[in-house]
């Protein structure tokens, strides 16, 4: 991985040269590595205050409210008159990565709302009749009902994994309602027939669960065994994060939420073609998979020990044609980015909101 430019980076003037640097002494005292601005030329924000990974357990009691097919449970933090910010978790994770990053987000006068994505937590469907679908676009279609029961016209989307798939989405399709985006590992749009495509054996083994779950045994394995599957999955994907039983615990008792198993084996299915989306979200996958570019400003991020599959920050700068950052964070920081670097989470929300 290439943690100190990207190509737009290399093409600058060389006139730009001192201005990177102080930008690079900036970010290196929150962690960060490897800073490229493409085309932006945001005001200096202040620094968020200094925040230990861990501090805070958990939210205030969480709310709900019916939202397209769904009722959602969701965490709500800062004024309610504040600018706002949606921040999606991924799997197997919840809410909860974003425990610190919510309050220094309230602190800066944000209305944070960090929801259970379907199959998590307190989320359930109205209606026992409704697929269980997993397929990309309908979690987008998910937070899109969310933002207009919540009356939300526009927010700075964030999130990372299944998050940062369905943030990059809505930034795609509904750019309106995108106000920026922030989104780890970069561009994760995808489609079935471009996962047909073979990948060489060391990347594809990096997919091994992907491959268990699209068979019976592998369902029936996740569903008795979810509880220690997540916690391996969480071990290789932030080798080097010493979560403690109880962090994991929080978390992965929201994936007791009785339809997560059908959620995610539909969804893992689904992206290699075996399983069938719904029709009526088929002129969505069939944008998506022309691969749209992102035009709203947009930072990227990504942890310098992320063990998860995850595309170079080279393959993907170029779908980012607005305002554009991108940067490594240090510090043997995993895929769970937002709950073990939550200033540095917190302050590309800042940041990226400031860019015109």
């Amino acid at each position: 991985m290439d943690t100190i430019e990207t190509p737009e980076e290399i093409n600058r003037p060389r006139r730009r040269f001192f201005g990177a640097a102080a930008m690079a002494l900036a970010a290196a005292q929150l962690g960060i590595a490897g800073v490229a601005n493409a085309q932006s030329s945001a005001p200096k924000r202040p620094a968020l205050p200094a925040i230990k990974p861990g501090t805070n357990r958990s939210f205030g009691p969480l709310k709900q409210i019916d939202a397209g097919v769904l009722n959602i449970g969701y965490a709500e933090a800062g004024p309610a008159t504040g600018p706002v910010v949606i921040l999606l978790h991924g799997w197997p994770y919840d809410i909860h990565s974003y425990v610190d990053v919510a309050p220094l987000l309230a602190s800066a006068g944000y209305r944070v709302i960090v929801p259970h994505l379907r199959g998590h937590g307190t989320t359930h469907f109205l209606s026992g009749a409704t697929p269980r679908n997993g397929q990309q676009s309908v979690v987008a279609v998910d937070i899109i009902a969310l933002m207009d029961a919540l009356k939300i016209e526009r927010a700075v989307i964030a999130g990372y994994d299944w998050g940062a798939r369905t943030a990059d989405i809505l930034a795609a399709l509904w750019p309106q309602r995108c106000k920026a985006l922030v989104s780890v590992s970069g561009y994760l749009i995808g489609s079935p027939e471009a996962n047909k495509k073979p990948l060489p054996p060391k990347a594809e083994l990096a997919w091994w669960y992907q491959f268990y779950f699209a068979t019976d045994r592998g369902r029936a394995g996740y569903e008795a065994y979810r509880h220690d599957f997540a916690k391996l999955i969480w071990q290789i994907a932030s080798p080097k994060w010493a979560f403690d039983d109880a962090t994991f615990d929080r978390s992965a008792a929201s994936l007791e939420n009785p339809d997560h198993v059908a959620i995610v084996i539909h969804n893992y299915r689904w992206r290699i073609g075996l399983a069938e989306g719904e029709a009526q979200y088929d002129d969505l996958e069939k944008r998506l998979a022309a691969a749209p570019a992102i035009a709203v400003p947009t930072i990227t991020l990504e942890g310098d020990a992320n063990g998860a599959p995850h595309p170079d920050s080279s393959a993907y700068a170029k779908k980012f044609t607005g305002p554009y950052t991108h940067r490594v964070i240090t510090g043997g920081i995993g895929h769970n980015l937002p709950q073990e670097a939550p200033q540095a989470f917190a302050q590309a929300v800042i940041d990226v909101d400031s860019y015109r």
